[in-house]
C-alpha cells in the first residue's frame, strides 16, 4: 500500500480532497469574504446557534477549538493574532461542523464543563487526525473560493493587509 502525504493512501487523500470541494463548492460565500458572517449564515441554515468566544492565545493551548454543547455550538478562536490567522482558524472550526466530525471530551480543554453538558470538543493540535486534515483541507479550500469570489482579480494580495498583527507587525 502506497502512502501520500499525511500516512494516508493516494485513495483516501482523493477521496478527501474530493469530499473537501464538493462541501467548499456548495456554500454561498460573503463578498467580499468575512468569517463571522459565514458562520452566522450557517447557523441560520442550521437552525442552530453557533456562538463566537474570542479568547487570548497561550502557549499549549489550541489556537482555536470547537465545543458542541446540547443547545449551541462554540468557536473559541485566538482573537489576538492576525486577522488573516483569525479567519483561517473560524473558518477550520466551521469546518469540522461541515464536515459533521465528533470529538471526544477533553478535560484539560474544558476543565469548568460538565461531560453531560458537553457533546463533543474538537481542539486544533494534532494535524495527523483525519478530521483535523479534512477540516485543515476544507478550510483552505473556503479561503480559495473567497479570493476567486472577488468581483475582480486583485493586483496585489488581498489578504496581505490582513497577515499584519493589529499593531501593524508584519
Amino acid at each position: 500500500m502506497k502512502y501520500g502525504r499525511w500516512g494516508t493512501t493516494g485513495r483516501a487523500a482523493r477521496d478527501r480532497l474530493r469530499r473537501c470541494r464538493s462541501i467548499a463548492n456548495a456554500l454561498d460565500l460573503p463578498v467580499p469574504f468575512d468569517a463571522a458572517q459565514l458562520i452566522a449564515t450557517m447557523a441560520e441554515q442550521r437552525g442552530r446557534p453557533i456562538e463566537l468566544m474570542p479568547t487570548r492565545w497561550q502557549p499549549g493551548v489550541p489556537c482555536g477549538l470547537l465545543v458542541s454543547a446540547e443547545q449551541a455550538d462554540y468557536i473559541a478562536y485566538a482573537a489576538d493574532t492576525a486577522p488573516l490567522h483569525r479567519q483561517h482558524i473560524l473558518v477550520h472550526e466551521l469546518s469540522h461542523l461541515l464536515c459533521g466530525h465528533d470529538g471526544t471530551l477533553s478535560p484539560e480543554l474544558t476543565p469548568h464543563l460538565s461531560a453531560g453538558l458537553v457533546r463533543s470538543v474538537l481542539g486544533r493540535t494534532v494535524y495527523s487526525d483525519p478530521q483535523e486534515q479534512e477540516a485543515e483541507l476544507l478550510a483552505s479550500l473556503i479561503l480559495q473560493r473567497a479570493v476567486w469570489a472577488l468581483p475582480t482579480r486583485p493586483a496585489a494580495d488581498p489578504f496581505a493587509d490582513s497577515a499584519l498583527w493589529p499593531d501593524g507587525r508584519g
